[in-house]
């Protein structure tokens, strides 16, 4: 049976949040003024962390909290919130008794949108109810709507996945270049540092300019020739790449020869 909270005029109790980043980092915090390890995990006290109420509804309508707080916090800094690193972070909140250890998980879902004013920031965090607004039924589109080696995509992720070190880093490092590789390759795909201050950032290939991978932010101020990175291929998610490329058209998540709303302003063609 779970406890009931805030039954007593007395309580030991903290609030606690767990973030776990795409880039594998988990980190834990707490209200309490010092640290909490438990859940196999070491919480770091935070008290300049402030929850707003968190909102929980037997419906369908989406639970909403979030957190605001100073960015003085070393596992929180201004740097690794600009480059977006908890962007789609798994997000829990809860409760914890500070004597007992006993705890409970009051919101689970992930960070959407991170905003900052000043030295502060706030993160808004969306439930897991969230995914109950997406269409049941896909809508029609030209291109593929699968994420490439995604769901639906079928493609293997491995297969499509490159070691290789920096050639060159542009004067601006947001263009680089990727030893032995060939660029066109990677156009619309990823690359993950595996050194540095970037280290297991994804970030995304924006465009190919002849031998030169454009992002979609410049790289740390550490990134070099040489440094180590991971390669992920990318796809433009026309049929004729999907079939030419990939050999992999009967996985096609689109409708590529479906008439759009265009068709009813076409203009007949002249017959020479």
């Amino acid at each position: 049976m779970s406890r009931t909270w805030f039954s007593q005029p007395l309580e030991t109790v903290a609030v606690w949040w767990r973030i776990e980043r795409r880039d594998g980092v988990t980190l834990g915090f707490t209200s309490h003024d010092r640290d909490l390890v438990f859940g196999g995990l070491h919480h770091r006290t935070a008290p300049g962390m402030i929850p707003s109420a968190v909102r929980r509804t037997a419906t369908l309508e989406a639970d909403s909290a979030e957190v605001s707080g100073a960015l003085a916090h070393d596992a929180i800094g201004e740097a690794d919130l600009a480059r977006g690193r908890f962007d789609g972070a798994r997000v829990a909140m809860g409760l914890v008794d500070w004597e007992s250890l006993e705890s409970e998980a009051l919101f689970t879902g992930t960070i959407g949108s991170v905003g900052r004013e000043g030295e502060q920031f706030s993160a808004e965090l969306e439930s897991l109810k969230q995914l109950l607004a997406r269409d049941v039924v896909p809508r029609t589109s030209p291109t593929c709507r699968a994420e490439f080696c995604g769901e639906g995509c079928t493609l293997s992720g491995a297969r499509f996945t490159h070691e290789a070190t920096l050639a060159d880093v542009g004067a601006g490092r947001q263009w680089v270049k990727a030893a032995g590789m060939v660029a066109a390759d990677f156009a619309f795909g990823w690359i993950r540092p595996v050194d540095g201050d970037d280290a297991g950032a994804v970030l995304r290939v924006r465009a190919v300019e002849g031998d030169w991978l454009v992002l979609e932010r410049p790289l740390a101020a550490d990134a070099v020739a040489g440094m180590p990175v991971v390669l992920r291929e990318g796809c433009d998610h026309t049929i004729g790449t999907c079939s030419a490329r990939f050999g992999n058209a009967v996985n096609f998540q689109g409708e590529p020869y479906l008439p759009g709303n265009d068709l009813l302003t076409r203009y007949p063609a002249a017959q020479g």
